[in-house]
């Protein structure tokens, strides 16, 4: 089904969703993923980040529980996208070591021995401005070089905060899928390692490691719940530019709920929507031309392909968002209802929650109808990034920029 709520929001139900169960869940295995997240562990700045429960907006929307993982808090970076560099630029290295990343750890990569074997490789990477940063760090951390380039329109101060990371980095004249082109152009003429969380045929490899490297998140929050004695989410919004992080998510929860798994919605910016047009079309399609939103991190026209096959048979529906949306959400993540935990969002890790709140005050019925968003559900968000761009943020939440009546 498609609908067009209104300007601001269209929604496509996922005809593919539970036909047929991707192959590609093997790789997400609770013991895979569980060796994941003992090597991002490994590292001495890690701690899990926070799983908050927003209970006056619950009781405002009247469901069960509203719940935010904010991943503004990891490794001090302000966005998730570590959890990916992190583990991918780690499994690579493993490999060139020929031992198997399970019996490393960060500290044993990082040994005079070990860069005696590795000597000095280059990471190159396209990025909206999170994963670049990820990817800087992570090389840096494990004692190697990077090189970054953002696509044009890109945002100086976070081109400003991956050159403080230690990369080389510039922006470009041409869009995100352009300039990843252009990354695995300079990669291959170089003899750089090419990061990149976008999949196409031959380069398949090392996304799914930054998929696996992300799936960590969804590993954090089980255990949590589980430890809490609480009962699973009913419903998770996800973000996705690529696909990358939502297919991660969706594919870890998949695995773990396998006969009661939770109601995955996918949610993108109304000019780089390749989901939103993928399901709707039940073909991939793309998105071209600049994606002029300010979404940056999902301002991505090509899905992953390996994430769109996992998206397919795990998603329940994808929604296709305006930028007024995400402003919503980050002002109403940052002043919350009662004694609600207040958090800082990035306009990218902000769109689940400003979808959220705009389907269930503007449209309860359909909310209810079509996505069965009642008093018995327990919504789960991820809080993706934090105020990366500070100067956006604060026009955003306190000038008003980008503002939405309904």
């Amino acid at each position: 089904m498609i609908d067009k709520l209104s300007e601001h929001v269209k929604w496509v139900s996922n005809h593919k969703h539970a036909k047929k169960a991707s192959e590609d869940l093997i790789y997400f295995s609770r013991e895979k993923i569980e060796s994941v997240l003992r090597f991002q562990m490994s590292h001495k700045n890690y701690s899990s980040t926070p799983l908050i429960a927003l209970h006056h907006l619950a009781k405002k929307w009247n469901v069960k529980t509203v719940q935010v993982k904010d991943e503004s808090w990891r490794f001090g970076l302000n966005a998730f996208k570590v959890l990916g560099g992190i583990y991918a630029i780690g499994k690579y290295l493993a490999e060139r070591l020929n031992k198997p990343i399970e019996e490393l750890s960060f500290a044993e990569l990082t040994s005079p021995e070990a860069k005696k074997k590795l000597g000095n490789i280059t990471f190159i990477t396209a990025t909206d401005g999170n994963h670049g940063r990820a990817v800087a760090w992570a090389a840096r951390e494990l004692g190697q070089h990077s090189v970054v380039y953002m696509p044009k329109g890109a945002s100086k101060a976070r081109l400003d905060a991956i050159r403080n990371e230690g990369a080389h980095a510039g922006i470009t004249d041409v869009n995100y899928d352009e300039t990843v082109k252009l990354c695995a152009k300079l990669a291959e003429e170089n003899g750089w390692i090419l990061i990149q969380d976008t999949a196409w045929e031959g380069y398949e490899e090392i996304p799914l490691w930054i998929m696996q490297g992300y799936a960590a998140i969804a590993l954090e929050i089980i255990d949590e719940i589980e430890h809490n004695d609480e009962q699973p989410p009913t419903h998770i919004f996800l973000q996705a530019g690529v696909g990358t992080f939502a297919a991660g998510i969706a594919a870890y929860f998949a695995q773990h709920y396998r006969a009661n798994q939770p109601s995955i919605i996918v949610v993108e910016p109304d000019q780089a929507d390749c989901f939103y047009r993928s399901f709707l079309t039940g073909n991939m399609k793309t998105v071209t031309g600049h994606l002029d939103t300010i979404m940056a991190g999902l301002a991505c026209g090509v899905p992953n392909e390996t994430a769109l096959r996992i998206l397919d048979s795990t998603a329940a529906a994808a929604f296709s968002c305006s930028d007024p949306i995400a402003a919503l959400g980050m002002r109403i993540l940052g002043n919350p209802l009662g004694v609600d935990r207040k958090l800082i969002s990035g306009e990218s890790g902000a769109v689940t929650m400003g979808l959220l709140y705009y389907l269930l005050t503007a449209h309860p019925c359909f909310a209810e109808e079509h996505l069965q968003l009642n008093k018995e559900s327990r919504i789960l968000l991820i809080n993706t990034e934090g105020d990366t761009d500070k100067q956006r943020y604060r026009d955003i939440v306190w000038k008003g920029t980008h503002s939405i009546s309904f």
